[in-house]
């Protein structure tokens, strides 16, 4: 595995989240019309230019306490000090959090297990496990994929516990993996559909809402089919989509970000593939250097690299 491997998915998904911010919550035809093409400040939560939200919060959360080994009560804990400390925050205050997180960080506080802090309703499937899951594939790209399944459904579980939010994170980091693995990012989806398909056994009408991934080729949907929307299978729809259908990362991160709705979320689960192939260098100078703490994560994602590394080569 490419040594800066950490670095491209951190600062990827952090320069793609942090594209969204200013315009989260815009509709397509308004970015239609005024459509993202670089970084900009202020907008929609009023942060100057290069802040991420709680997505990428909530990822370096997962990056930081992957450097120890894998522990759930303690991924969980870094969660809480986000939220309750300002922890891993752009600028040292939460500006954004979604509703099923912030009731499951509520559990955490009041000592509930992360085994069952998690909504498990079927109404709580918004995308906020899949936009903070990706560092997690450092920990998994050795591992059999019975464990790589149960693991992925503990971290998602803390805040999402419905199936279909456990899938799309399934399905995300099962590709990632394959990503870091070096395979060309076709061949990868390619395997991913393979594995997936074999291992999930789900009920036919829950298995209908995945066939536009795992099924057919997400990449051959026209524009209007893809929604830009929170609802974590649109998210995942989505960031595969930009990624399959662009050959840089900048096309990638711009189109996801033009989808609008949510803009932040989607640029953040499509910037974090899209670093981790095209790579640091990939991504415009002009964005990286404005970006809020570059330097502490830059110091993470090589103390992350350091736990990681050895084992992946």
């Amino acid at each position: 595995m490419h040594p800066n491997k950490v670095l491209d998915i951190l600062m990827g998904l952090c320069v793609g989240d942090a594209l969204g911010v200013p315009v989260e919550f815009k509709s397509r035809s308004v970015l239609t019309a005024n459509p993202v093409t670089g970084m900009q400040g202020y907008g929609t939560h009023n942060q100057p230019a290069g802040t991420w939200s709680d997505d990428s919060s909530l990822a370096l959360c997962l990056a930081e306490s992957l450097c120890n080994g894998y522990n759930l009560n303690n991924i969980a804990y870094t969660m809480v000090r986000w939220y309750t400390q300002n922890h891993w925050t752009a600028h040292g205050k939460v500006f954004d959090i979604g509703g099923t997180t912030y009731r499951a960080i509520q559990r955490l506080k009041n000592d509930e297990s992360p085994l069952y802090s998690g909504d498990f309703e079927e109404d709580s499937n918004g995308n906020g496990s899949l936009m903070r899951i990706l560092p997690l594939a450092f920990y998994l790209i050795n591992k059999p994929i019975e464990e790589r399944y149960q693991t992925v459904k503990e971290v998602s579980s803390v805040t999402h516990a419905h199936f279909r939010s456990i899938i799309c994170c399934f399905i995300y980091i099962e590709y990632a993996i394959l990503l870091l693995k070096g395979l060309d990012k076709k061949e990868a989806y390619k395997q991913m559909q393979e594995s997936v398909n074999s291992f999930i056994k789900i009920s036919y009408s829950e298995r209908k809402r995945f066939d536009r991934i795992l099924l057919h080729n997400i990449e051959s949907y026209f524009p209007a089919e893809i929604s830009g929307s929170g609802y974590v299978i649109h998210t995942l729809e989505a960031s595969l989509w930009c990624f399959l259908t662009t050959d840089s990362y900048t096309d990638a991160v711009l189109k996801a970000v033009n989808l609008g709705e949510d803009t932040d979320t989607t640029g953040c689960v499509t910037g974090g593939l899209a670093g981790l192939y095209y790579g640091l260098e990939a991504i415009p100078k002009e964005w990286t250097e404005v970006i809020a703490r570059k330097d502490d994560i830059l110091t993470l994602a090589n103390k992350l690299d350091q736990k990681y590394s050895a084992q992946a080569e």
